[in-house]
């Protein structure tokens, strides 16, 4: 697919540049110790920091540091700050930063963070919703379901952002957001941002691919269907419920460690060679949802990976199955 075919269009127009006159927290410098890395007037409006721990901006809250960090003032400045980068330059986005290990000795590159900064969230049509890349995807569930409208609910189960949801195909209760999704915006590693219809990304479980150069997501236009009787949000009460009642909702955790196999699941997997609580250091396997990997005060993401690694060895010696990890690991060991 050519990636020209679609220039920036006025679908969302006027929706990424909204602030919401929201009040940026900073960290006392002690802690933060900024350091600027570009002077000038090509200098970005938002945070740029060298040598920033990723624990800080990881679920899991383990990670060494990137070698730098931004957190764009707003879309302009996001795409302003690509478009200026080294060519070649590593990339990492992060929204909530769930469903992501970072190693120990950190990130060669650019880490980049939406979730401060394109919060965009309007209807787009009678049947369309627009969320920027940094949404929180149970946000964007919430208005869905106040404003009537079925088919988003599922999005109230993923811990992360529509950005992260897009990039990985996320998913919860037996749903996923490719199908739901209308079209996306994407920006180019040259600046260029463009419009993609849905049909034009392949997508799977947990997976999807882009057209060459894309370096990543600007937000998306998602359909819905009218919730006329209201039977779609009392699922999505139940569910949440549900999920409160059997998930360490609050623990340090990444979400759901591994992919469900077909016609199965990784938690009953993992609970049925008796996993339930295996430690390694700081980081258990959750003895309230055997999929999940929760971590404590000194943990490191080494730990984290050999437990994951430990799991997918004892799973695989007593079931015969693979365990494929749905979190992503980055970065280089320490």
């Amino acid at each position: 697919m050519s990636a020209t075919k679609k220039t920036s269009s006025s679908k969302g127009k006027g929706t990424a540049r909204k602030t919401r006159g929201r009040k940026r927290a900073v960290r006392p410098a002690s802690s933060r110790a900024p350091v600027p890395v570009t002077r000038g007037p090509q200098a970005p409006r938002g945070l740029l920091i060298e040598n920033e721990p990723l624990s800080r901006h990881t679920s899991w809250r383990v990670g060494g540091p990137a070698r730098r960090y931004f957190e764009p003032a707003d879309r302009e400045d996001l795409i302003a700050f690509v478009r200026n980068l080294p060519h070649g330059e590593p990339l990492l986005w992060l929204g909530l930063g769930s469903n992501l290990l970072v190693r120990d000795g950190g990130w060669a590159g650019t880490a980049i963070s939406l979730h401060n900064a394109l919060d965009g969230l309007v209807e787009a049509g009678a049947l369309e919703l627009y969320a920027e890349a940094g949404v929180h995807c149970a946000r964007l569930a919430k208005f869905a379901q106040q404003r009537k409208r079925a088919g988003l609910g599922f999005m109230a189960g993923i811990p992360g952002t529509v950005g992260g949801a897009l990039a990985m195909n996320a998913g919860a209760w037996g749903d996923e957001t490719w199908p739901h999704v209308a079209a996306v915006e994407v920006l180019y590693v040259d600046g260029r941002t463009a419009w993609l219809d849905a049909a034009e990304v392949r997508y799977a479980y947990r997976h999807i691919e882009l057209p060459p150069g894309v370096a990543g997501f600007l937000g998306a236009r998602f359909s819905t269907t009218p919730d006329v009787d209201g039977e779609h949000e009392r699922q999505t009460r139940e569910s949440l419920a549900k999920r409160k009642q059997t998930q360490p909702v609050g623990r340090p955790s990444a979400g759901s460690t591994f992919r469900n196999p077909p016609n199965d699941f990784a938690a009953r997997l993992i609970e049925s060679c008796g996993l339930k609580g295996r430690r390694v250091g700081g980081a258990e396997v959750s003895t309230m949802h055997a999929n999940f990997i929760i971590t404590s005060e000194g943990a490191t993401a080494a730990d984290v990976e050999s437990l994951i690694e430990q799991v997918r060895t004892i799973v695989r010696e007593q079931t015969g199955v693979d365990l494929i990890p749905e979190v992503r690991v980055v970065g280089e060991k320490s």
